[in-house]
C-alpha cells in the first residue's frame, strides 16, 4: 500500500490507469476526498502513516471494482464505508500484537510502572462494540454520513440505523461511566481530545 499519493504502486496510479471519463471522475474523486479521508482515519488510529496506508488501500480498492462511474450513486459512502473495514482490520491486527507484547513482558522482570492500557480510550470502546453498532456509529459521527445515506449504504431501513446509533452512544456512555467509577486514568478521545466532554458519543 502506498501512502503517497503520486506514488507509481498507489491509488493515483490505479485511477490513472483508466480512459476518458472514467478517469477524469476518478481523479476528481481522489483530489476531493483523499484528504479528507486520511484526516478521518488520522483520528480513528492516531498514526499519520498507518492513516495514509489505510486511505490509500480504500481508493485502490474502490477504483479497482469502478468499471463504470454511474454504477455508484455515492462513491464517497462506498469509499468511507471500505475504509471503516480497514480501520476496524487494524484495530484487531493492534489489540493481538498488545496482547503479544503483554504475554512477552509478563515474563520479565522490570520495574513497575503506569500501564498505558489502563487508560480508557474511545478507540478501544468504539472497537469493542458490535459491528452492527459500530460502523453506522462510524459512518454517522466521525465521518459525518446522514441516516438515511447510512441506511442506503449499510442496506438497513432508517429506523433501525436510528436505533443502532442510540444503542451505540448508550453502550459508550455506560462503558465511560463504568470505567470512570473504576478509578482509571483520564480518557482519550479518539483524535488524542479529552473524552470528558462525552465527545463523539453525544454528537448530534
Amino acid at each position: 500500500m502506498g501512502t503517497d499519493a503520486s506514488a507509481e504502486t498507489g491509488p493515483y496510479a490505479t485511477l490513472t490507469s483508466g480512459t476518458g471519463a472514467r478517469r477524469a471522475l476518478a481523479e476528481q474523486l481522489f483530489t476531493a476526498n483523499y484528504p479528507k479521508l486520511a484526516g478521518w482515519v488520522r483520528r480513528l488510529v492516531d498514526d499519520d502513516e498507518t492513516a495514509h496506508e489505510i486511505a490509500s488501500e480504500a481508493f485502490v480498492r474502490l477504483l479497482s471494482k469502478w468499471t463504470s462511474p454511474d454504477k455508484l450513486d455515492n462513491p464517497q459512502s462506498y469509499l468511507y464505508m471500505i475504509a471503516t473495514n480497514l480501520v476496524r482490520d487494524h484495530w484487531r491486527k493492534t489489540e493481538r500484537e498488545r496482547r503479544a507484547m503483554r504475554s512477552v513482558s509478563a515474563g520479565a522482570e522490570h520495574e513497575p510502572f503506569s500501564d498505558p492500557a489502563q487508560e480508557v480510550d474511545v478507540r478501544e470502546l468504539i472497537q469493542a462494540l458490535p459491528a452492527r453498532l459500530r460502523d453506522p456509529f462510524l459512518l454517522h459521527y466521525y465521518a459525518g454520513f446522514g441516516v438515511r445515506e447510512i441506511a442506503l449504504l449499510l442496506k438497513r431501513p432508517e429506523g433501525t440505523i436510528k436505533a443502532d446509533l442510540y444503542h451505540a452512544r448508550a453502550r459508550l456512555k455506560e462503558a465511560l461511566a463504568a470505567n470512570a467509577a473504576g478509578g482509571h486514568g483520564r480518557t482519550r478521545g479518539a483524535g488524542g481530545n479529552s473524552a470528558g466532554g462525552n465527545g463523539a458519543c453525544d454528537a448530534r
